[in-house]
């Protein structure tokens, strides 16, 4: 049992009534920064990433990690059984935040790149919900975080896969959380906007898999337009966020005693849903169309 604690990155130091979390997606950005703000408030954080190189450096820098990955079912059963065994079955809360894109024309998405991020932007997320809800009906209380984006929201140009996934995470969280009114399991929606972190540089690879922009009727609008932009660090946004702000803003809802169903962070986030109720189509599209 020891040498399994030590490799998980677990401690002797948890109490009976600490609170538990599982979040994924901790190599870097809004996970990683999330896992330090709920650590830092006394949560007991089970801090996920794919790669068992992030999981090895989590676990060195004091988290207790595993290894989940949304296109693994046997990963995401192991959490679950993770949870069971060292957690006694308990687990407070699921924050959903593992996602990546793949940048292009929606036009130049060839079916494959469609199908592995679905699997892994919502179908993983999915089932790992479904795995942890059993763990949450068992013992009376647990909330589910999903990370949608802004762009669950309103789309944007060159962002058609992305989009895609957030705004099928979007239906499905609404209405799992209709669904689960009748329990006390609280279902939440966490949209950020612009946020400091590596999803641009990540982009890439799936890029350079996926689209054939060289061959695309598009290859003009390419050149001038999203290879400067995926390739070249033009400096923060003018309303990006540290990702610890959306850790905060997920402590938030964790702590609220009736949470909120959707939580916006940055400017461009809140602005982005009050546009969508107020304009007309047309004119929320030319507004867009200049993203």
């Amino acid at each position: 049992m020891q040498v399994m604690l030590k490799m998980h990155g677990m401690t002797d130091t948890h109490t009976p009534d600490q609170k538990i979390i599982l979040i994924t997606g901790c190599s870097s950005g809004i996970g990683y920064a999330t896992a330090h703000v709920l650590r830092d408030a006394g949560w007991r954080v089970l801090a996920t990433a794919r790669q068992a190189h992030d999981v090895e450096r989590l676990i060195s820098e004091g988290f207790e990690s595993i290894p989940v990955d949304y296109n693994d079912t046997s990963s995401l059963e192991a959490a679950r059984d993770y949870i069971v065994a060292q957690c006694g079955g308990r687990i407070d809360a699921l924050f959903n935040n593992g996602a990546y894109a793949v940048p292009g024309a929606t036009e130049d998405l060839p079916r494959g790149a469609l199908r592995e991020i679905f699997e892994t932007n919502l179908f993983g997320v999915h089932e790992l919900t479904t795995l942890i809800l059993p763990l949450m009906r068992a013992q009376g209380f647990g909330r589910v975080l999903n990370c949608s984006s802004v762009l669950g929201v309103v789309t944007a140009p060159w962002r058609g896969a992305y989009v895609s996934t957030k705004f099928a995470l979007e239906g499905l969280t609404d209405t799992l959380r209709i669904e689960m009114a009748d329990t006390p399991i609280e279902v939440i929606l966490i949209n950020p906007g612009p946020i400091t972190s590596d999803i641009r540089v990540n982009s890439i690879p799936h890029f350079e898999r996926w689209i054939d922009w060289e061959n695309s009727v598009r290859a003009s609008q390419y050149q001038s337009s999203l290879l400067k932009r995926l390739y070249e660090a033009g400096g923060p946004d003018k309303y990006e966020l540290p990702a610890r702000d959306v850790g905060a803003l997920v402590l938030r809802a964790l702590d609220a005693k009736r949470p909120k169903a959707r939580y916006f962070i940055t400017k461009p986030a809140v602005w982005a849903s009050y546009l969508k109720r107020i304009l007309p189509t047309a004119q929320l599209d030319r507004l867009l169309s200049k993203i």
